[in-house]
């Protein structure tokens, strides 16, 4: 990955292997294990027994860190930007050499130009950029844009009476979405989510890290020249000015919630509604009961269970633990759930979870990722009203990893319905023609880091851009209706989630 910034001392040699800073010798929990991946809600209650709100532990062999699974200590945390920094140039392990560069922790948790990891006035300018880029989305359109990908996708495997839910609706509803969003084109799709999951996963993060930088500066560049009303070009356009890097890491952080954290929402959503007593056997009830089912959902199976990292600026005393300054943090939204629900009464309704983090880092994109899964939940069961599961619960896995929540399969059967629609048969209809760039927009100069960023020109809110898989309607401003559309095309996308899926066997 890109780096923005230098670390502030020259690195050391890093303990060899077999030396006891490794695999579980610094006396830290070692959450790579396979203990942690068949049950980690039993390792984040064990941790509170044993250590209380913070524990020692290990995200790598020899990579220690503190693991907040308190819920009142994680919400102080988050609230607490002046004390907690979320930059990393501020982590003294790996300022002193101590963090292997090819492990996953420093491929994942590294100085970046990123409203996520950044404090003071350049959170400010990024999140600015973010926000205001965010909000030009109607989620009129994109509600009805949700519906038509996910009848379409609905069609392929109607007829066959079963469906994996990952691979054939889950992940393809929320990458073909998310892409139209960001007018992301399907050969840079193909490649930039199936890097953006191997990352998170830990599968080479090197080169998983070189992969999605080299794809969204494909995308930058392609929106550049070619402008649409779409989030990249309004990320580009924004008065913030943003640097190539900058855009490439705010693009990293709005567009992974169509690689990871909607598409296990949508999933985690529905084993709920298919397995919970309390939700079993009433699929029909409407908008209500997806809505219960989605905050049941973030509160006991977050789709990003422990992230946030924090460094404390100075030696800290919270709740009773002694944090040294620039030891990294990481906050379990999945281990602070579960003491919230251990210490009170869950109410429905209750919205108070850790899912979407707090403070002022809060999930920017949490309103459209929460939409776009209830709108494929709800289409789903309407379409489907007999759905059920096709193996036992008992049999459903998890995918292992620390950083994310999501199973490796949700196998369902249904009645069959119709039959699936012939490919050759299907019509995107001609290109939709490029948008004349408008006016530049007159900004102070603004310099990140000390470097200029160049002012670059607004897109016009006109003709959609090309659809990754499919030939929809556009998701247009406040004002704007939506076009007629087609039903989709299958491309390229298909074909990685089928790789994808492989690769992970």
């Amino acid at each position: 990955m890109s780096q923005p910034y230098e670390s502030v001392a020259q690195p050391t040699a890093v303990p060899p292997p077999g030396c006891p800073a490794h695999a579980g010798g610094t006396g830290a929990e070692p959450l790579y294990t396979a203990e942690f991946f068949q049950d980690p809600y039993a390792v984040y209650k064990r941790l509170r027994e044993t250590h209380g709100p913070l524990a020692p532990v290990e995200l790598d062999p020899g990579v220690t860190a503190v693991l907040c699974v308190g819920y009142e200590t994680a919400l102080e945390i988050l609230r607490r930007p002046e004390t907690f920094s979320k930059d990393a140039r501020n982590w003294r392990a790996r300022n002193e050499g101590r963090v292997p560069e090819a492990t996953h922790s420093a491929q994942l948790i590294r100085p970046r130009a990123q409203a996520g990891w950044v404090d003071g006035e350049a959170h400010r300018r990024l999140r600015s950029a973010i926000d205001d880029s965010m909000s030009r989305i109607d989620p009129g359109a994109l509600r009805g844009y949700v519906e038509r990908i996910a009848d379409s996708l609905i069609d392929q495997f109607a007829a066959a009476g079963e469906a994996d839910l990952i691979p054939e609706y889950c992940q393809l509803v929320s990458m073909l979405t998310v892409g139209e969003l960001f007018g992301c084109p399907k050969d840079i799709a193909d490649r930039l989510f199936g890097a953006m999951a191997q990352l998170l996963d830990g599968q080479d993060p090197m080169a998983a890290a070189q992969e999605v930088d080299a794809t969204l500066l494909a995308l930058i560049e392609l929106k550049r020249t070619e402008p649409g009303p779409d989030v990249t070009s309004w990320l580009i356009a924004h008065p913030a000015r943003l640097t190539d890097e900058e855009l490439i890491e705010q693009l990293l952080l709005m567009m992974g919630m169509g690689s990871e954290p909607v598409p296990s929402l949508i999933s985690n959503a529905l084993r709920v509604l298919l397995t919970d007593e309390n939700f079993a056997g009433d699929l029909a009830g409407g908008g209500m009961l997806v809505e219960d089912a989605l905050d049941e959902v973030l509160w006991t199976a977050p789709p990003l269970a422990n992230l946030a990292v924090h460094f404390p600026l100075r030696d800290v005393t919270i709740s009773g633990t002694r944090l040294r300054a620039g030891e990294p943090v990481v906050i379990s939204f999945a281990g602070g759930n579960q003491d919230a629900l251990e210490s009170s009464q869950h109410k429905q309704g209750n919205r108070a979870h850790l899912a979407f983090s707090a403070g002022q880092h809060t999930c920017s994109g949490r309103s459209q990722g929460r939409l776009i899964a209830t709108a494929a939940i709800e289409k789903l069961l309407d379409r489907l009203p007999d759905i059920e599961l096709a193996v036992d619960a008992e049999k459903l896995e998890w995918r292992p990893g620390l950083y994310q929540r999501g199973l490796t399969a949700l196998p369902v059967r249904f009645a069959r319905v119709g039959e699936p629609p012939k490919a050759a048969e299907w019509d995107a209809g001609p290109e939709p023609a490029a948008p004349a760039p408008a006016a530049p927009t007159s900004a102070p100069e603004v310099t990140v880091q000390g470097i200029p960023a160049a002012p670059t020109a607004p897109p016009a809110p006109s003709a959609p851009p090309a659809v990754p898989g499919a030939e929809v309607a556009a998701v247009v401003e406040p004002g704007g209706a939506p076009a007629e559309a087609a039903k989709p095309k299958p491309t390229g996308v298909l074909a990685f989630l089928a790789r994808w899926r492989r690769s992970r066997k």
